[in-house]
């Protein structure tokens, strides 16, 4: 069983960056806005399907990936603008129920758009190597480099653009950030644009492991959540560190138990929970951490 420990570690963070990725995504939203996402998924789903139809359609992979983003970029915003600022005035809880709906609606249309058949994507990269007694896919290079960039380019955006700067003063301060000039309604829209497009990434990256289909997003959807909240829900640093581990832990009980793969999250979710504490990343609660 220990012979295969670095094959299961290598399989964790090819499967955590996903994870890393996704959670990124619901950090930005709720760091600004209090919302926790549960459309996230579909933003997933969106960035694999597109990219997959926009390759299909001849164009080059480069092309159809960011195509696939922008246009999920777009739905994010749209939704954001149609779907929540309405209710803005409303609880959390309402607010959530909303990002229901909304997934709901989503995957509806995927459905009629794409149907049920499962879409493949080649790989960027065939071939595999191997690494400390591990099998390592090309394609995981992939991954882990898209999640390399995504966060250094995220953490540039909010520390060195004003735009950035504004989501932080957003999620620490919205009152302050207002009296400075700050527009919190367009950084929530900006906030949700970004999670979608993180998302997006995610599903263009994690296509060539796995088929695409229109009921991709919910299981997805909920591993990036747990991995947030691992990492303390506002942290972009913890949400990384969140998807890593549950990547490396879910993929470690798999390997012991193939039973074990999906209750792990969920057990570590729980113990997260009962500590009642978002976990050793946080930033000290809501609004604090990017």
């Amino acid at each position: 069983m220990l012979a295969q420990a670095p094959q299961w570690i290598a399989s964790g963070l090819t499967l955590g960056a996903i994870y890393a990725l996704i959670a990124l995504g619901f950090v930005m939203i709720y760091a600004v806005t209090d919302v926790i996402n549960l459309a996230q998924g579909e933003f997933v789903m969106l960035g694999a399907l597109l990219a997959i139809t926009f390759k299909r359609q001849g164009w080059p992979m480069l092309a159809a990936a960011l195509a696939a983003v922008a246009l999920t970029v777009a739905v994010g915003a749209a939704v954001q603008l149609l779907a929540l600022r309405p209710a803005r005035q409303a609880s959390v809880l309402t607010l959530i129920i909303i990002t229901i709906g909304v997934s709901i609606a989503l995957r509806g249309a995927a459905l009629l758009l794409w149907g049920t058949d499962p879409y493949p994507l080649a790989p960027f990269s065939v071939g595999a190597f191997d690494l400390g007694g591990a099998v390592v896919k090309r394609q995981s290079l992939w991954i882990a480099g898209t999640l390399i960039a995504a966060a250094v380019a995220l953490w540039a955006f909010l520390n060195h653009t004003m735009l950035g700067k504004g989501l932080r003063a957003c999620a620490i301060n919205p009152l302050a950030a207002r009296l400075m000039g700050v527009r919190p309604g367009r950084m929530a829209t900006l906030s949700f644009a970004l999670g979608a497009g993180l998302a997006a990434v995610a599903g263009v990256v994690i296509a060539p492991d796995t088929y695409a289909t229109y009921d991709m997003g919910f299981g997805l959807g909920l591993k990036g959540f747990i991995a947030a909240i691992i990492g303390g829900l506002t942290n972009p640093a913890g949400a990384v560190a969140g998807g890593l581990l549950l990547g490396v832990l879910e993929a470690v009980g798999g390997g012991i138990k193939s039973a074990y793969k999906d209750a792990v999250a969920f057990v570590i979710l729980l113990l997260v929970l009962l500590a009642r504490r978002f976990g050793p990343f946080a930033a000290g609660g809501a609004g604090g951490g990017l």
